[in-house]
């Protein structure tokens, strides 16, 4: 089973027979068979023909649209009885169990960004360098045996601190310059980048965890409200530094995008315009659709990825016994 990404703008999907087109004119872009298809994400401007839509629902393969930073504007599912079961056993989980997978995300999280620093030390070495690798090792240790939310989110936000501390050390490009992370707003074009890319991750996940029926208010680690899908919170800690962390440093080292003329600075905060969002969302899409290998071997995008962590989660839902794995580079 597989999930059908439609990402590249202008196309529609119809059905001839028991196949899938995803056409722009009279270009198939992709097939897909239908009895082998799982769920649909039509990011942007694409269409799905009736036909399409009548034997996705007649199969129940449900239908995604998002904008295309990711944004899920809502979806289209057949009619089923106890759509609500899943949810109710993410609110039996006990506290025990939240803090067991709680540990796992932080703890993955902390590693990941760890090794991509790892990675950039290669072409930059320094002492505050080392000893900051040094202190995230000694932090996914400390989260992993965390007693408490608090204590676990606070390893969490020592290793996110020193790890943005010498972030700005992986950056070649000297119109670059990133000192600390700043949010809301944005301080400088790296933060605009990093916040940008997060809100893109965090946007599709939640329409994943809303796929796969879980409840996105009822999470491990962060606190959910009316307005904060904590859910999709945790799931995007463990995938930050590969995804987009990594492409942030590929943009700027590679001189892939200006300083100068893809940044708008308003309201006290710097924001990618329009032409920087272009460019963003073209590389994320393309890095995102890039075929890798799984660790059980398969090849898949890196979309899958994410769709293959959300149903890791709800298994864990289902099975709270066999615990959650969380994503993790080599």
């Amino acid at each position: 089973m597989r999930t059908l990404y439609v990402s590249q703008q202008g196309c529609y999907v119809s059905l001839n027979g028991e196949i899938l087109l995803v056409k722009q004119g009279d270009t198939i872009h992709a097939q897909v068979q239908l009895p082998l298809t799982e769920q649909i994400l039509i990011f942007g401007k694409s269409q799905v023909t009736t036909q399409a839509i009548r034997a996705c629902l007649w199969r129940d393969i449900p239908i995604a649209y998002l904008s295309r930073m990711g944004y899920c504007y809502g979806r289209l599912m057949s009619i089923e009885w106890g759509y609500r079961q899943l949810a109710h056993y993410q609110q039996q989980l006990v506290f025990g169990e939240r803090l067991k997978t709680a540990r796992a995300i932080v703890t993955a999280k902390l590693k990941n960004s760890r090794i991509l620093l790892r990675r950039q030390r290669r072409r930059n070495e320094s002492e505050r360098l080392e000893k900051v690798l040094k202190s995230l090792d000694y932090l996914a240790t400390q989260a992993s045996q965390a007693d408490s939310l608090e204590r676990l989110m606070g390893f969490e936000g020592a290793g996110a601190a020193q790890y943005f501390e010498v972030f700005g050390e992986c950056l070649s490009n000297s119109e670059f310059v990133f000192t600390q992370r700043t949010r809301r707003p944005p301080g400088n074009p790296v933060n605009a980048m990093l916040s940008f890319g997060y809100q893109i991750l965090w946007n599709h996940l939640l329409a994943l965890i809303e796929l796969q029926g879980l409840d996105p208010y009822q999470a491990s680690l962060h606190q959910g409200t009316e307005r904060h899908a904590a859910l999709a919170s945790d799931l995007i800690e463990e995938f930050r530094s590969p995804l987009v962390d990594s492409l942030v440093l590929w943009l700027v080292n590679k001189n892939a995008i200006d300083a100068r003329k893809d940044f708008v600075y308003n309201n006290g905060g710097c924001y990618l315009n329009e032409s920087g969002r272009k460019k963003f969302l073209k590389l994320f899409v393309q890095r995102m659709e890039e075929v890798i290998q799984s660790n059980s071997g398969d090849k898949q995008p890196r979309w899958d990825i994410l769709n293959q962590q959300v149903k890791a989660y709800k298994q864990f839902v289902y099975n709270p016994s066999q615990g959650y794995q969380p994503y993790q580079i080599r």
